[in-house]
C-alpha cells in the first residue's frame, strides 16, 4: 500500500484527491493546522473523513512538515495548501506570499531533509499567465502574474523546477486552470452564482451582485482534474503540465446556464457592482491541454453545463435543509 501525504486536504482539491487515492488503495495522510476546530465538511460530504489519517502541522513551520513526513513516510506528496482566493491576496499580500509562496519552499525543504526520493506534486495555477501573452496558454507561454496570489504561485512554480534541476528531485508543477465543484468555497464566483441561484429560486435572496461578468475562464470539474495530479506522479520523469478543458466562457454565460437551469432569467437578478472589480483584472484565460492528453492520457470528462447543473443541484439541497 502506497502512502500519499496531502497538504490542503480539507479544501476542494484535497477532498476530491483524497477520495480518488483511497479508491486506488492508498493510505492517505492529510496535514491539518492546529486549530480549536478543523472544518472537515468537504471530507464528510464525500464520506471519507474517517478513512484519512491526520497529522498536525503548518506550512509556515518547516519543522512540523519534516516531522510529519518522517512519521508517515509517504511515497508521494501532493502540495495543495495555500491562501487560494485571488481577491483576498490584495488585502493580505504578505500572508499570501508566506503561505502560498514560501509554503512551497518549506514543503520542498522538508522532502529534501526527509527523503529526496519522495515524489512531489505542486499545485500551480493558470493565474500565472495573468495578462496573457498568447491567445491560448501552454507550458511554453510566458507568465505575467496580475495579483499577489499569482506572484506567490510564480515563486512556488520556479522553486519546484529549481529543486528538480538542482537536487534531481521528482517535483512537478500542475498548471491547473479554473476547476470547480459543489465543494467550492462561496467566495469563488461559480459557487457564489450557484448558491445565489438556489437561494433566489427558494425566495430567500433577491439579487446577485457581481463584478466583471465579461471575464472569461476555462472552467472544468475538480473531480476530473485530481486524476491528472496523480498521473503526473506516475510518470518516469517529472515535468510540468497544463490541465484545462481548452474551452473558455464568460462569467455572464456561466450565470445564464445556472439561472436557465431553474427557469429564471439571469438579467432580472444580476447586479453589476463596481466595488467587486479587481485592481488588476485577468480578462481571459484559455488553456491548451494537448501535452497532458498526449503524455498523461488525460482528458476532461465534464462539460461546463453539467458542472454548473451539478453545483446548482447541490446548493438547492443545501438551501432546502437550512
Amino acid at each position: 500500500m502506497k502512502t500519499a501525504f496531502l497538504t490542503g486536504i480539507t479544501g476542494q482539491d484535497g477532498a476530491y484527491l483524497a477520495k480518488f487515492l483511497l479508491e486506488k488503495g492508498y493510505h492517505v495522510v492529510g496535514l491539518v493546522p492546529r486549530r480549536s476546530t478543523v472544518d472537515r465538511w468537504r471530507l464528510e460530504y464525500l464520506n471519507i473523513a474517517d478513512h484519512v489519517e491526520y497529522k498536525e502541522g503548518d506550512l509556515l513551520d518547516v519543522s512540523s512538515l519534516t516531522r510529519a513526513l518522517k512519521a508517515c513516510k509517504p511515497e508521494e506528496v501532493y502540495h495543495l495548501g495555500a491562501q487560494s482566493f485571488v481577491g483576498s491576496s490584495w488585502e493580505q499580500p504578505i500572508l499570501t506570499a508566506q503561505v502560498t509562496g514560501m509554503g512551497v519552499l518549506h514543503v520542498l525543504e522538508a522532502i529534501r531533509e526527509t527523503d529526496p526520493a519522495i515524489k512531489m506534486y505542486q499545485a500551480s495555477s493558470s493565474e500565472l499567465y495573468g495578462l496573457i501573452q498568447e491567445p491560448q496558454q501552454s507550458e511554453q507561454t510566458p507568465f505575467y502574474p496580475r495579483s499577489p496570489y499569482a506572484v506567490s504561485k510564480l515563486f512556488g512554480y520556479w522553486m519546484t523546477k529549481n529543486y528538480r534541476e538542482s537536487f534531481q528531485m521528482f517535483s512537478t508543477n500542475g498548471i491547473l486552470f479554473n476547476h470547480e465543484s459543489p465543494l467550492r468555497g462561496l467566495e469563488f464566483v461559480t459557487r457564489k452564482v450557484t448558491h445565489a441561484v438556489a437561494r433566489i429560486a427558494a425566495n430567500k435572496q433577491k439579487e446577485l451582485r457581481l463584478g466583471n461578468i465579461q471575464a472569461k475562464r476555462d472552467w472544468g470539474f475538480a473531480g476530473d482534474f485530481v486524476e491528472a495530479m496523480w498521473l503526473m506522479l506516475q510518470q518516469d520523469e517529472p515535468d510540468d503540465y497544463v490541465i484545462a478543458t481548452g474551452k473558455t466562457s464568460t462569467v455572464e454565460e456561466m450565470c445564464k446556464i445556472a439561472f436557465d437551469y431553474v427557469g429564471l432569467n439571469y438579467q432580472d437578478y444580476v447586479v453589476i457592482d463596481p466595488e467587486l472589480y479587481r485592481p488588476a483584472e485577468v480578462d481571459i484565460l484559455l488553456g491548451n491541454p494537448e501535452k497532458a492528453k498526449r503524455e498523461l492520457g488525460w482528458t476532461p470528462r465534464t462539460k461546463l453545463e453539467e458542472l454548473i447543473h451539478m453545483m446548482v443541484d447541490a446548493d438547492m439541497q443545501r438551501v432546502a435543509k437550512q
